[in-house]
Formats: C-alpha cells, structure tokens, sequence
C-alpha cells in the first residue's frame, strides 16, 4: 500500500513565486509611463488653478504680486501674497519646482512647471522663449508655461 501526499511541492512554490515576482515586475515598469503623465496633468491643473487666483488677486489690487528670483523664494513670495497654500510639485524634488515671474509694470505674469515628458501634448500650447525673465523654451527642459 503507497500513501499519496497531497500538496505542492517546494520547486513548484518557488517556479510559481518567480513567475509572478516577473509579471508583478513587468506591470509596474510599464506603469511608470502612466505616472509621469498623471503628474504632468496635475502639474498643469495646478497652474490652471493658480492662474484663477492671480486673476482674482489683480482685481482687488490692481496688479499682480511682486516675484522673486529663486523658484522656491518666488512661491514663498506669491503665497504671502496670495494668502493661502499654494500647490506643490508632486515629486516635491529639486528640479521640479513650480516658478512665477511678473512684468516690470506689474500687468503681465508668467507661471512655469518643469514636466517630466518631453513629448507631453501640452508643451505645443503654451508659452515659448523668455516670458518675463522666465525661461520657457522646451529645448534644455520641458517647461510648461502659461501667463498673461
């Protein structure tokens, strides 16, 4: 009389394990894509948005809010300025900083974001060259900028 053991094996776990650690593996590269485009759209939202409150801002003052040289001096800048918390970058990194410039008389402004796709649709509608001492050209960085 043979006694029959029901159960898996050790190599089939391990062989089981391995495949799914490699598809698990295959579906977060592919979703790394996916990401930098979600936070590019965030990034441009959040401009979009900032852009209503500057507009609200000029109608009580008559002009935009001073800006400041440095990206991260330029948002602590505008946030006093505007009263309230403004957006962060969603990476919250070095490179990736939300930046704002006004004109010299104080009408005109331009808000910038550094994306993360070069090939992002909407780096072909927004403003291009130097806006207001802002680099906005497309060309060393992706720079998504918007202005009036």
């Amino acid at each position: 009389m043979s006694k029959f053991f029901k159960g898996f094996t050790l190599i089939e776990l391990l062989v089981v394990i391995t495949v799914i650690g490699l598809l698990s593996a295959m579906v977060l590269v592919g979703l790394s894509g996916v990401r930098a485009q979600g936070r590019d759209t965030r990034r441009v939202a959040d401009l979009r948005n900032l852009q209503n409150g500057l507009e609200i801002y000029f109608n009580k003052n008559s002009q935009y809010p001073a800006s400041a040289n440095s990206c991260q001096g330029t948002w602590a800048t505008l946030q006093t300025a505007l009263g309230g918390q403004l957006p962060k970058d969603p990476l919250n990194r070095t490179p990736y900083c939300y930046a704002y410039a006004k004109s010299s008389d104080g009408l005109h402004y331009t808000l910038r974001a550094v994306l993360e796709d070069r090939e992002n649709s909407a780096l072909d509608n927004d403003l291009d060259g130097t806006q207001n001492g802002l680099d906005c050209s497309d060309t060393s960085n992706p720079y998504y900028c918007i202005g009036l």
